[in-house]
């Protein structure tokens, strides 16, 4: 199967430029993400990041 024919329901995403999104749904094909940050305290949003992005081959 298609990584990107897999759509987990648990992680809405719509980022379309990352090769683990579903290839037509607002979901991640992968069955876990690791969300991490750069600060020592984050304290909003902005501050996490989905470290299992990876960029689309364009």
């Amino acid at each position: 199967m298609n990584q990107n024919e897999y759509a987990n329901h648990c992680i809405v995403c719509n980022v379309t430029s990352c090769q683990n999104h579903h290839r037509d749904k607002n979901y991640c094909s992968l069955e876990c993400i690791r969300v991490g940050t750069r600060e020592e305290q984050p304290a909003y949003t902005p501050c996490t990041d989905c470290q299992s992005f990876v960029p689309s081959a364009t």
